[in-house]
């Protein structure tokens, strides 16, 4: 029987995003949605344990959600679709912990691909540069570019024409408000805005209130987003991000946003979350680096 090649698992950050604005401006000749957004990276989000192996088995561990099939995982996927590409005869055990919500827009599964294709880059040995993990992560989702990237960043297309740009510190207090949102229906929907007027990012840097085209359709649609915009109304200006339930209060300062959240309802699902000036991911990344590179060196003075 083939056993891994490392007993040791790694463990890499899998921040969520938030979308600070999100707009349509209209349509490509295919058919698909043209969006303008600013993604938003947190310094929250899952944890992806990993350890290579020599036999090039993918392998999933633990608990998965509901009616999902591994080989539907979007980790499973990027995994696989990393051994193609690079034609590495390695494999992963993969494992996670859990923390973003599904369907909330918090971008969790775009994430956890994005994690496991940086990261098995790198204990692979394979050598992809960041534009070409980018581009694989377009193959698995439109949100996958900008996690493998790791900056903030102005978005476009379809979400994968990506600028990085400069956020000030924020923090912010986030409502799960429990409702799995369907991206598919949503796009769908005959009341969705689709011929927004095109934002610029002096509009975004002028704090014009952008909008996010899905809100108005939940909002209508689902009574636990709309009673969570209520909640947060009275802390500030609530905004949806992404087209999931999930909603959010940005605030300058710690203090102000713990504040905000010790007045919302008991039974609201909420907590803060700090905004992130670089991808957790992309820290970790460097550090391993750096680990490694502390590690050859020693080995060369023995």
């Amino acid at each position: 029987m083939s056993t891994p090649a490392d007993t040791r698992w790694s463990e890499w950050p899998a921040p969520a995003k938030l979308n600070l604005f999100l707009r349509i401006p209209g349509r490509r000749a295919d058919g698909y949605h043209l969006l303008q957004t600013v993604f938003r990276l947190l310094q929250w989000g899952d944890t992806i344990r990993l350890r290579a192996r020599e036999d090039g088995r993918i392998l999933r561990h633990g608990d998965t959600l509901a009616g999902l099939h591994e080989a539907d995982d979007l980790m499973v996927r990027a995994a696989k679709l990393l051994a193609t590409e690079t034609k590495s005869a390695k494999g992963a055990d993969i494992s996670i912990e859990k923390r973003i919500p599904a369907g909330a827009g918090f971008g969790g599964g775009s994430s956890d691909a994005a994690t496991v294709l940086v990261a098995l880059n790198q204990l692979w040995g394979a050598g992809l540069d960041i534009d070409q993990l980018a581009a694989l992560g377009l193959q698995l989702g439109a949100d996958v570019p900008v996690f493998v990237r790791g900056d903030n960043a102005w978005a476009e297309g379809v979400g994968e024409r990506l600028a990085a740009i400069d956020l000030p510190p924020a923090w912010y207090v986030l409502v799960d408000p429990g409702v799995h949102a369907s991206t598919a229906e949503l796009f769908q929907a005959p009341e969705l805005t689709r011929d927004a007027a095109p934002a610029t990012i002096s509009d975004f840097v002028s704090s014009a209130p952008l909008g996010n085209c899905f809100e108005p359709v939940l909002r209508r649609r689902e009574p636990a987003v709309e009673a969570a915009f209520v909640a947060l109304a009275r802390i500030g200006r609530p905004r949806l991000t992404g087209s999931g339930s999930g909603c959010f209060v940005e605030f300058d300062d710690p203090a102000s946003a713990r504040a905000g959240l010790a007045t919302l309802p008991a039974g609201l699902r909420a907590w803060i979350a700090e905004g992130a000036a670089r991808s957790p991911l992309h820290v970790a990344l460097d550090a391993n680096r750096l680990q490694g590179r502390r590690q050859e060196a020693q080995g060369t003075r023995f």
